[in-house]
């Protein structure tokens, strides 16, 4: 069986485990749908009433009746009905993930943009004034709470220049480009910061470590340029550790970054999740986290085959 194979026949089991995990979990938070729902209208229901919404909902079983049919559905596709929307939880799940994927690929690519080149310039200035700048700026960018970020940004721009981002119904990408950018670039910002500063000390002590290895000083020594030896022969192994980070945070983003979405009042993932909990929503926290670990999952596996391209004596290890 080769590796890829492997890989994915993990996937069900670790899905089973995480499905198993959060069933208890939300069932243990005090308090159930009804409640959450109806609020304080609910003590208004007689016992009749309040049995027949527990039935229709599904909760006046056992636990684990509730858990086998709802995995009964999932193996035929249907990961339940929302309880707080009315509607498929798979459906509501796909209308929220274009937000998240579209913030989470935007936070990577201002992170790579400015992390890797501000690494790669710090370990080729290794001790030097300019290194001490890049490394404290990073030290700051990455102890610097998003919210923190998020709330300077927003008072910044209100108080600084009278405007406020753009907030309000969401404009998807192939609707209104422009709209669309204009609500995700500030978000993007504050969640790429952080991850930029990660980027840049993970990608300077790389490159430091691998400037000092045998076959860059061969490079040096045949003549090949400052700019070769550092962009073509010693950044393409750097990249590893820098590949691994950025598979786990982007997998992190996929599952949606509740703060920043909460305060930039951005319909994503992440936020779905949070008003799940609240509201009691079981069907929907167990899809949505469901969906979020099979994301995780998948971008880990994406990861490791990343590696095989970086670096050929992983490909070699394989074989």
């Amino acid at each position: 069986m080769t590796y890829l194979l492997r890989r994915l026949a993990v996937f069900p089991l670790v899905l089973i485990g995480v499905s198993i995990v959060v069933f208890v979990a939300i069932r243990m938070v005090p308090g159930d749908a009804i409640t959450a729902m109806l609020g304080t209208e609910a003590g208004l229901l007689t016992p009749a009433q309040r049995e027949a919404l527990a039935a229709y909902f599904g909760i006046d079983q056992p636990w684990f009746v509730q858990y086998g049919r709802w995995l009964a559905g999932l193996l035929h596709g249907n990961l339940g009905i929302s309880s707080t929307y009315g509607k498929p939880v798979l459906e509501i799940i796909l209308e929220r993930f274009p937000l998240t994927l579209e913030l989470a690929l935007l936070s990577m690519i201002i992170a790579l943009v400015v992390g890797v080149p501000a690494g790669v310039f710090a370990a080729t200035h290794n001790e030097k004034l300019s290194d001490l700048g890049v490394r404290v700026a990073a030290m700051i960018g990455q102890s610097t709470p998003n919210f923190v970020l998020a709330l300077l940004i927003i008072y910044t721009l209100s108080a600084g220049f009278g405007v406020l981002p753009a907030m309000g119904e969401f404009s998807p990408l192939w609707r209104d480009p422009l709209r669309n950018l204009g609500q995700l670039i500030l978000p993007a910002i504050t969640l790429g910061c952080a991850f930029a500063a990660s980027v840049t000390r993970i990608s300077r002590s790389a490159m430091l470590d691998v400037l000092s290895d045998d076959y860059v000083r061969t490079a040096r020594s045949k003549g090949v340029s400052a700019r070769g030896v550092i962009w073509r022969h010693a950044l393409p192994n750097a990249l590893i550790p820098v590949v691994t980070l950025s598979g786990i945070e982007f997998g992190y983003l996929l599952g949606g970054a509740v703060i920043v979405e909460q305060i930039y009042a951005l319909p994503g993932l992440g936020r779905l999740v949070l008003d799940a909990i609240l509201q009691r929503d079981y069907a929907l926290v167990q899809g949505a986290v469901l969906f979020i670990a099979f994301n995780f999952m998948i971008v880990n596996l994406l990861v490791d085959l990343a590696y095989v391209a970086l670096d050929p004596r992983i490909r070699l290890g394989e074989q």
